[in-house]
């Protein structure tokens, strides 16, 4: 990262349903803006986590000249699919309406996010406009879209039908290697009730479907180790993304654990994603910048 800004961060509440409140994280570096933006939503299977785990990942992308938005969003049994989706395009449009005041534009707004909440940030931005997602109005802002300038996403859940079957079929052979692992079960079904939801929700199918989807830059992240966020989906997707027009940049990680940009984020495969994230978030800002120019 060629330059090192000081970060400070602010928590607070930007969505309440039902008198039950959403917390979110602000981190904003210290510098003049405008500075790209990401929206931030964590992994947990859909069924658990929150705003404050990928703090790891998300303060030295801001430290590089990121602000980043950690928003937590409903989980089972108050939200079942879609409303975490539906909460993430509510936060990017709540950035958006927002941008100047954290130092960003709206222009500048891309989605990012691990495992689970990798799915939601893709999800989010190939289908800003679907009705069921934008269903939070934003006060005084309908003329504020979820689209997204960009995408990061980190070993995320790219198929959920995909990922529930092979569980299954994990489970029926006694395989019990990530029986300890939240994603390595069938917990996941509290979020999505039933397969045809799952594969309503898939990017990846969506794809194979030809659904009419929205392509924006792309990096995704995963790590060669990682067995539960199955290569093969990986692979089916980018290819998919490729031929609806989108650009999808794919960083391969040696080593583990599978998490190792969250969980040993001083390590050199880490910061080295790190650096390659922020630089993708940068020159797709300086892109929207000379459109924003011409």
């Amino acid at each position: 990262m060629a330059s090192t800004y000081e970060v400070d961060t602010e928590d607070f509440d930007y969505l309440t349903h039902d008198g039950a409140p959403l917390r979110a994280r602000l981190y904003r570096p210290r510098g003049r803006g405008p500075f790209p933006a990401m929206v931030d939503a964590h992994g947990g299977a859909w069924i658990q986590g929150s705003y404050v785990n990928n703090d790891s990942i998300n303060r030295p992308i801001a430290q590089g000249g990121v602000v980043v938005m950690a928003a937590d969003y409903r989980l089972p049994p108050a939200g079942t699919y879609p409303a975490s989706v539906a909460d993430l395009n509510y936060a990017v449009r709540w950035l958006k309406a927002n941008a100047e005041r954290f130092g960003t534009r709206a222009d500048l707004v891309g989605t990012m996010g691990t495992s689970s909440g990798g799915h939601l940030a893709v999800l989010s931005a190939m289908k800003p406009l679907d009705a069921r997602y934008a269903a939070v109005p934003l006060a005084g802002r309908a003329d504020v879209d979820a689209r997204a300038a960009c995408v990061v996403t980190m070993w995320p859940v790219i198929c959920p039908l995909t990922r529930y079957r092979e569980n299954l079929e994990r489970r029926s052979r006694g395989d019990q290697l990530y029986a300890t692992r939240v994603g390595g079960g069938l917990d996941q079904m509290k979020y999505w009730l039933n397969e045809e939801a799952m594969a309503d929700g898939s990017p990846m199918l969506a794809l194979q479907r030809s659904a009419t989807v929205e392509t924006p830059d792309m990096m995704y992240v995963q790590a060669l180790c990682d067995m539960l966020h199955p290569r093969h989906c990986m692979d089916t997707f980018c290819e998919g993304y490729r031929k609806a027009g989108g650009r999808v940049e794919t960083v391969l990680l040696e080593g583990e654990p599978y998490d190792l940009v969250r969980s040993d984020p001083g390590s050199a495969p880490a910061r080295g994603a790190i650096g390659r994230i922020v630089e993708f978030i940068h020159a797709r800002s300086a892109r929207s910048s000379s459109a924003r120019a011409a």
